[in-house]
């Protein structure tokens, strides 16, 4: 494990290489799992003030589920998280386009509507943070689905730190990533 500041980093991050690759999976991360996606306590808010904004991109099954759960759900660990279409099954504010999911928020965000890319567990995947009351742990989460991504990001020598730059700057800042980048070299 590595320290920045008030995160412990898994070595896995920095030795593991992974480059996602949508048109192999087609975004299986998003319609598949046992719940939905974990949200921190600020996203609750802003999912509330983008959601009439977000809903026009959504389909009428995310629609529908969040009109019968809410905009996000707690689940079986009594956390946050997106809703779902159905127990296991796609994330309400998903979209398809081509055969490949999107995320409602980000093609809202591409868009210039809103701007809120997408809750940081999304945008961090497959990097997943466990909170602690004096630390973050941040460990790379293996999942089946993701060999493609693996393979990929092995063909072209990109580890799972660098392949995540933007949301690790989004979610712990410039400074944060430039530590963990002296600290790798």
């Amino acid at each position: 494990m590595i320290q920045i500041e008030n995160t412990l980093i898994s070595e896995e991050i920095i030795t593991k290489n992974f480059v996602c690759n949508l048109n192999k999976c087609k975004g299986e991360c998003c319609v598949a799992g046992d719940a939905g996606a974990p949200l921190e306590a600020a996203e609750l808010k802003i999912m509330e003030t983008v959601f009439e904004k977000v809903k026009p991109y959504l389909n009428e099954k995310g629609l529908q589920a969040i009109a019968e759960q809410g905009l996000y759900v707690i689940d079986d660990d009594g956390d946050y998280t997106t809703t779902c279409v159905e127990k296991n099954l796609e994330c309400a504010y998903v979209l398809f386009e081509n055969g490949i999911t999107q995320c409602a928020f980000e093609k809202a965000y591409n868009d210039g509507v809103i701007d809120f890319k997408k809750p940081i567990s999304c945008h961090l995947y497959p990097i997943r943070i466990t909170p602690y009351e004096t630390f973050e742990a941040l460990n790379y989460d293996r999942w089946s689905i993701c060999g493609d991504a693996c393979r990929f990001g092995d063909s072209l020598k990109v580890p799972v730190y660098q392949f995540l730059k933007e949301p690790l700057i989004r979610k712990y800042g410039e400074n944060w990533y430039k530590q963990l980048q002296l600290l790798v070299e």
